[in-house]
């Protein structure tokens, strides 16, 4: 496949997000600049809204998060912002913040589009990579091998693996693209390798897919095996989500209320 049928996919795939991106990539919005603390608190209430430890609906007071993990409202703030963000929260009565009530079916799209955007650079990369942003990507795939079981440096590593692809295609429009995604789906991503400790061992089967068609230089491989590898993280995702929602359903006989 040539540079114009990639680049032609790619529009088809960026479709009505690019005005956005243009404009966040042309005030250099960050990604995240959050405080250390505020960091803290919202990695675990990812984990708890995703573990189902924090139910649909539970109430999110940011003066009883302030007390419970020891910190002032500001950081308390930026947690809950980038779980709005995230749409892992909503305001409920009175403009409060409560955990919200989410489907398989809520991700499905979103994460057609994340492994559209993400297939489309993958595919860029093998054309457009230099030797030295190749030899970054193996040494990426050695990272995320030697985080062994830990799914928190596994995470980073799968980050990091993430990132150099998309600055490897070297499209700018496409990377903000990916970015405004990202605050929405970075949680669930995360979140999958503590709930699903196999899932370590299968991403980095997927990820070593990726870059033997990235270094093979095969654009078209490299996009299959791209969406192949964002479609199982979906269903992943999806089977933690069903688990979730089947443990917040009272039991028979029970007032929900309660």
């Amino acid at each position: 496949m040539s540079e114009r049928d990639v680049a032609i996919s790619v529009l088809k795939y960026a479709n009505n997000r690019v005005m956005y991106t243009i404009q966040s990539y042309c005030v250099g919005t960050p990604l995240s600049t959050g405080s250390r603390t505020g960091d803290r608190i919202h990695d675990a209430l990812v984990e708890e809204i995703v573990s189902g430890a924090l139910q649909s609906g539970a109430p999110l007071s940011e003066s009883a998060l302030a007390e419970r993990f020891g910190a002032s409202r500001t950081p308390v703030r930026e947690a809950l912002s980038r779980l709005h963000q995230a749409q892992l929260i909503e305001r409920g009565p009175r403009r409060a913040f409560v955990v919200r009530s989410l489907q398989p079916s809520d991700l499905a799209e979103l994460f057609e589009a994340v492994g559209e955007v993400e297939a489309a650079l993958a595919a860029l990369a093998a054309l457009r990579m230099s030797e030295v942003q190749r030899q970054t990507l193996l040494s990426a795939l050695e990272e995320g091998d030697g985080a062994g079981g830990a799914p928190e440096a596994y995470g980073a590593a799968n980050a990091r693996f993430h990132r150099l692809i998309r600055d490897g295609a070297h499209n700018r429009v496409l990377a903000a693209t990916l970015d405004e995604l990202a605050l929405r789906t970075f949680p669930w991503r995360a979140a999958q390798f503590r709930a699903r400790r196999a899932r370590l061992e299968t991403s980095r089967a997927e990820h070593r897919a990726i870059v033997d068609a990235i270094i093979d230089r095969n654009p078209d491989e490299a996009r299959e095996r791209m969406r192949r590898h964002i479609a199982t993280t979906f269903l992943t995702l999806s089977d933690i989500l069903n688990v979730r929602n089947q443990q917040s359903r009272p039991a028979p006989g029970q007032n929900p209320n309660w």
